[in-house]
């Protein structure tokens, strides 16, 4: 067993804290949550104690969008293509790694080669790599020439469509990914806002992988591919820009309205630098415009992901912060931000029994940060401690869980 303590604890849902409190961790599980004192009460003879007088501790964060396939680079996709798979193995869990150290300890892969990350998931699962739990949805569904079809997922009718999706859920991913309309970042495929399925085959994509008990996230920027994808019965719409046929930034507020009405979650995906740059060019009225998407889809009920796209150009794998500082420059309290990045991002990518809070019985998967981020959002960078699965790295260091012994404090994992 192990006892975690800290100056507050935040459970995770918003309004929620402990004054000095703590977790008590059995093996990979939350045993107690609560007061010290009660703690200290109920913790076995010799549970090594780590105390963190000044810090805060809440559940590990949720980051619901990243590509471990991807370097981060300028050139995101060169890189990939030059890469040999023995090599794409190593980089990948090496980011996986970075991950952790953010304090990131569950993420959705949308976008794998050659079965990959379903090798580094396992991996982590049995504690021989370090990394954040992983939901990788293998390679995305896309159409001839469409975008992302170099990851392999490329198909072709409905026939197409179930084979690929049943030999998906024979490798074993946890999600489908379907690219229902173009993006960027593939060179000579269809634009951004224009649509790759329709929404009968959408519908397909569904139903067959509910056949197999897995949900489908939708990559979706045009207005059109939305619509299709929540018509069709998706579980998550990824991106969400709302383009137009001209490829402008629309509202959509019927369909925000409808999506909420079917519980269908929004990640619309961008990362600390991208935000930044467009306020610092552009001004805070443009930069509110630009993300105004965020704060309707929350007033109209949507479910929402904290995700940043990580492994695209310049999205790198250490910031899930600077995300949520756009959440809070946006106007959402900062107990509303944890909560995104905890309880709802984790409920809203069927995780909701298993992580993103402190309770007991859920996954011991635990933050520990310097000062307080309901008063400071970037206290959420400063790592003590990181617990993934009851396997505690400490602050700067995730090649290897702490050995500890009854005598061991905070300062024993310096």
């Amino acid at each position: 067993m192990m006892l975690v303590t800290a100056a507050v604890v935040l459970p995770g849902p918003a309004g929620e804290s402990i004054v000095d409190g703590g977790v008590l961790v059995d093996d990979a599980h939350i045993a107690a949550v609560g007061p010290r004192a009660t703690l200290e009460g109920v913790a076995p003879p010799d549970t090594p104690h780590l105390d963190f007088p000044t810090a805060t501790l809440l559940p590990g964060l949720v980051n619901g969008h990243v590509h471990l396939a991807m370097d981060a680079s300028p050139d995101p996709l060169g890189a990939l293509l030059r890469s040999e798979p023995a090599t794409l193995a190593v980089d990948m869990a090496h980011r996986a790694a970075r991950l952790l150290a953010a304090g990131v300890t569950t993420v959705r892969d949308l976008g794998d080669r050659d079965g990959l990350a379903l090798r580094l998931r396992d991996a982590i699962d049995a504690g021989t790599r370090p990394g954040p739990r992983i939901l990788t949805a293998g390679s995305p569904l896309t159409i001839p020439r469409g975008h992302c079809h170099f990851l392999g997922g490329v198909v072709e009718g409905v026939a197409g469509i179930r084979a690929k999706v049943a030999e998906l859920a024979a490798a074993g991913v946890d999600v489908v990914k379907v690219m229902a309309g173009g993006g960027h970042l593939t060179p000579g495929g269809p634009r951004m806002w224009e649509s790759q399925f329709s929404r009968a085959e959408l519908r397909t994509v569904v139903e067959e992988a509910g056949r197999h008990g897995l949900p489908v996230a939708a990559h979706a920027h045009g207005l059109t591919a939305i619509a299709d994808a929540v018509a069709a019965g998706v579980d998550s719409v990824e991106h969400c820009t709302g383009m137009d046929g001209q490829g402008r930034m629309r509202r959509y507020d019927d369909l925000m309205r409808e999506m909420a009405d079917r519980g269908v979650a929004a990640c619309c995906t961008t990362c600390g630098p991208d935000w930044r740059s467009v306020r610092a060019a552009e001004g805070d009225d443009v930069a509110r415009r630009t993300y105004e998407r965020l704060v309707l889809l929350e007033q109209f009920g949507v479910p929402l992901i904290t995700g940043t796209d990580a492994g695209v150009a310049n999205a790198s794998f250490d910031d899930l912060v600077g995300l949520l500082e756009l959440y809070h420059w946006l106007g959402f309290p900062a107990d509303r931000v944890v909560e995104l990045a905890t309880v709802a991002s984790a409920a809203a990518i069927g995780l909701g029994a298993v992580t993103g809070r402190l309770a007991a019985g859920y996954s011991a998967d635990l933050l520990v940060v310097e000062g307080d981020p309901l008063v400071d959002l970037s206290a959420l960078a400063r790592i003590r401690l990181v617990v993934a699965r009851g396997r505690a790295y400490p602050a700067g260091d995730v090649t290897r869980p702490a050995t500890m012994t009854s005598t061991d404090s905070e300062e024993g994992l310096r």
